[in-house]
């Protein structure tokens, strides 16, 4: 399979002068249509007496003030919208135990260029008009897989769509169509070398040569487990849902960073805690503006992921800056099967069904990756332990039922003493992450 092809050349390999002249443009259109069309950053950027035609340079742009997801939040569901309604041909809802829902919104127009960006990000995976792709993604109001699907159909691959969770069922029609190219998340890669382990088929049992990943955190020695028990070429890609998915960044075939979008991006590194631009090559939060999208512009976005960024010359002949493969966060965010989920949100739902919060802890990947249990703590040999523990009994299934309805993945709740929550005796996290394979505590 070919991999070191290129999409759009003009644009990907376009000299560095000319591709910031091109942002630097197309920022000033995007921060006019924003400041038109949309209340939130008009009133935001008045007392800062801005005039997006006086933007000069792309360094002016640290002057206006970051967006958060809670800002996108408080704007649901029309309020970042920067064109009518009538002209909005799809919405998308985020999927997730969040204190509130946040909404992408696409034009016509914007499905168009969605399409071109994953098939730049398809292309540099190795994907040709010869590729049988496998898409098993579920449709509905998360739909990681509509740019995929539509952009392979561009590139003219022949594309598989296989519903979600029945493991045996994939694998059998990978073997059938004898799918090349496998579209999905870490953890659903790992849960099907699972199955063909199984089903005693093995690698040299398919034609998989390429399997395309992301939508939660992966290491190195997951993508070289992957790769061994698949017998794949294991590629990256990242997105932030409110710009596109996928589309914002990818590897190509050197794997010395994801290659950002940028005549559609404008990426920045900001410190997160003052929140000013870093030095050229520090690490740092990655902030994310919009330069082409019609129907809801983004205006220097926190995406909360901590990664560094790189211009210099990629052996692939893109021009496009690098950024580190993102492997913490800034916030308190988890990311689970392409589901995010905050504790915070889980609190409130434990409060409402319980009247309070006992002590909890959300450990993730314990039996397999996409694996959430929410583990409630009772003190041990304590006067009101027991009244706890009845209480959380009877409503254990309760909770389990509603965050599982809540997040869209399986939750196990389950009770223990306090003793055995992982961590510290005196201070436990609320977070413990096992997917790396050894304790992620936060």
């Amino acid at each position: 399979m070919e991999t070191g092809r290129i999409w759009d050349r003009i644009h990907e390999t376009m000299p560095r002068g000319e591709l910031e002249q091109l942002q630097l443009e197309r920022l000033q259109v995007a921060l006019n249509r924003a400041m038109r069309n949309v209340a939130f950053y008009r009133e935001r950027f008045a007392p800062l007496d801005f005039v997006p035609d006086g933007v000069r340079s792309l360094e002016d742009l640290a002057r206006l003030p970051l967006t958060s997801r809670a800002d996108l939040r408080e704007g649901y569901p029309y309020g970042f919208f920067a064109v009518p309604l009538r002209e909005v041909v799809r919405i998308d809802t985020a999927p997730g135990l969040t204190h509130g829902p946040t909404v992408s919104a696409y034009s016509a127009n914007d499905l168009e260029r969605w399409a071109q960006l994953a098939a730049r990000v398809l292309t540099a995976a190795g994907v040709t008009a010869d590729s049988v792709v496998q898409i098993p993604f579920e449709t509905g109001m998360f739909d990681a897989g509509f740019g995929f699907v539509h952009g392979a159909q561009l590139i003219g691959a022949s594309v598989v769509s296989v519903p979600g969770g029945d493991y045996a069922r994939r694998v059998r029609m990978m073997h059938d169509y004898r799918t090349t190219v496998l579209i999905a998340m870490p953890s659903d890669a790992l849960l099907l070398a699972e199955e063909l382990e199984r089903a005693d088929v093995g690698p040299r049992g398919l034609w998989l040569q390429v399997a395309l990943l992301g939508g939660e955190p992966w290491s190195e020695d997951q993508r070289a487990e992957i790769e061994q028990r698949l017998g794949v070429k294991a590629m990256d890609n990242y997105w932030v849902r409110i710009a596109a998915i996928p589309g914002v960044a990818f590897e190509c075939a050197a794997r010395a960073g994801l290659h950002i979008n940028e005549d559609h991006f404008l990426a920045e590194i900001v410190d997160p805690d003052t929140l000013e631009p870093v030095s050229a090559g520090e690490e740092g939060e990655l902030v994310l503006t919009t330069l082409e999208k019609e129907a809801l512009p983004v205006i220097r976005h926190r995406t909360g992921d901590i990664c560094r960024m790189d211009t210099s010359p990629c052996a692939c002949g893109r021009t496009f800056a690098r950024i580190t493969r993102p492997d913490c966060r800034s916030d308190d965010c988890i990311v689970v099967h392409g589901v995010s989920l905050q504790p915070l949100a889980i609190s409130a739902t434990i409060e409402q069904l319980l009247g309070s919060v006992p002590r909890y802890q959300v450990v993730i990947g314990e039996e397999r990756p996409d694996d959430v249990q929410v583990r409630l703590a009772v003190p041990s040999q304590n006067a009101g332990s027991e009244d706890m523990l009845v209480r959380l009994s009877r409503t254990r299934e309760k909770i389990e039922r509603e965050l599982t309805a809540l997040l869209g993945i399986q939750v196990r709740a389950s009770i223990i003493e306090k003793a055995s929550l992982i961590g510290p005796a005196d201070a436990p996290p609320t977070v413990v992450d096992l997917r790396s394979g050894s304790p992620d505590i936060g």
